[in-house]
C-alpha cells in the first residue's frame, strides 16, 4: 500500500496525510473545495514543524513528506492511482453513504476502502462501497504523531486477508495497530472516551456547572491535565456535534439532544468550532486550561 488517497481534509484528514507521507507513502488529499484544501494546506506545513519540534523529525524528512502529498478536488484523481482509500469525512451516515457510492464508481476494483469513523460501524457503510470484502473501518486518534494509534475493525464480510493488509500497513506507517476480533460500536478508545465527555457535556448542558468548573473537577480529582472540554475542542466542535446527534438519535437521548442543540446554538452557529478556528470552549492559542494556577482557581459564584 503505497499509494494513499485521503477523503475529507479538515483536522485528522490531514495529519493522516501527513503521517503517511512522512513514512515515504505518496498521498492524495481530496476535499470537495479549494478553501478547505487551502486551510489543509497551511496545517499540513505546520504538522511539518510539529514532527520537527515535538519528534526530534530531521527538518529534510518533514520537507520530504510535504513534497509527496497533493490535494485535490477531483475525487477521480484521488483515487485513479489509490491502493488504499482512507475516508475522514463529517460524521454523518448519508453523507458517508453518498460518498462511497460514488468512490465505488471511480476507484480501481484492487483499491481498499477504510472508514475512520469515530462511532459508525462498517457493515452500516459496507453496502454503499460496492467492494464489502474489501472495505473495513481503520480509526485513527487526534494528535496521531504521539496518540498513535490505529484501531483496524472488519465486519462479516471483510476479507481476512485485506483485513491483515491494513494492519502491516498501521505499522508501517509508525501506529500501533490494534486489530479488534468483531465490530463494535466506538471501537476500544471511543467505547471508553465518548462517555467521559458525554457525562461532562451533560453536566453543563443541564446547567449543573460550567465547563471550566467541570475540567478543574476532573484535573484536581484524577491528576490530570487531559480535560473534556479542552479535548472536545482538539477533536473539534464541529465533530462533536455530529456524534452526538447520532448518538441522541441511535439511544432515543433526550439529554443528549439537548447537549446537540446547545453545542449548535452556542458554538457551531458562531463559528466556534475549537483549537481550528481559535475558540471553543476554551480561546486559542493560550488557552487557560493550559495557564498555572487554573486547577486552583477559586469558584466562581453562582449566578
Amino acid at each position: 500500500m503505497n499509494h494513499i488517497a485521503i477523503a475529507g481534509a479538515g483536522v485528522l484528514g490531514a495529519q493522516i496525510a501527513y503521517q503517511c507521507a512522512f513514512h515515504g507513502r505518496t498521498v492524495v488529499l481530496h476535499d470537495l473545495t479549494q478553501p478547505v484544501l487551502d486551510r489543509a494546506h497551511t496545517a499540513l506545513a505546520r504538522l511539518a514543524a510539529v514532527f520537527q519540534r515535538e519528534m526530534s523529525a530531521p527538518p529534510a524528512a518533514c520537507e520530504a513528506a510535504l513534497g509527496r502529498i497533493r490535494l485535490t478536488t477531483d475525487l477521480g484523481a484521488a483515487l485513479q492511482a489509490a491502493d488504499l482509500l482512507i475516508e475522514a469525512i463529517p460524521e454523518v451516515l448519508e453523507t458517508k453513504k453518498a460518498f462511497y457510492r460514488e468512490a465505488a464508481g471511480l476507484a480501481p476494483a484492487r483499491t481498499v476502502f477504510a472508514t475512520n469513523s469515530s462511532t459508525l460501524l462498517p457493515s452500516r457503510l459496507a453496502p454503499a462501497t460496492g467492494r464489502p470484502e474489501r472495505f473495513l473501518a481503520l480509526h485513527f486518534a487526534n494528535e496521531i504523531w504521539t496518540r498513535n494509534t490505529a484501531e483496524i475493525m472488519g465486519h462479516a464480510q471483510t476479507d481476512p486477508a485485506v483485513f491483515q493488509q491494513v494492519v502491516d500497513f498501521a505499522h508501517a506507517i509508525g501506529m500501533v495497530a490494534l486489530p479488534l476480533h468483531r465490530e463494535h460500536p466506538g471501537y476500544i478508545t471511543n467505547s471508553l472516551l465518548i462517555p467521559w465527555i458525554n457525562a461532562a457535556m451533560r453536566l453543563w448542558a443541564e446547567g449543573v456547572a460550567d465547563p471550566e468548573t467541570i475540567d478543574r473537577t476532573w484535573m484536581i480529582g484524577v491528576k490530570t491535565q487531559f480535560v473534556p472540554f479542552a479535548f472536545a475542542d482538539m477533536v473539534g466542535l464541529q465533530t462533536a456535534y455530529n456524534i452526538t446527534v447520532a448518538m441522541a438519535e441511535q439511544q432515543d437521548d433526550d439529554a443528549l439532544r439537548t447537549v446537540a442543540r446547545r453545542l449548535k446554538e452556542e458554538f457551531i452557529n458562531r463559528g466556534k468550532l475549537g483549537v481550528s478556528t481559535g475558540e471553543g470552549f476554551y480561546r486559542y492559542p493560550d488557552p487557560d486550561d493550559a495557564q498555572p494556577g487554573f486547577a486552583q482557581r477559586r469558584e466562581r459564584s453562582a449566578s
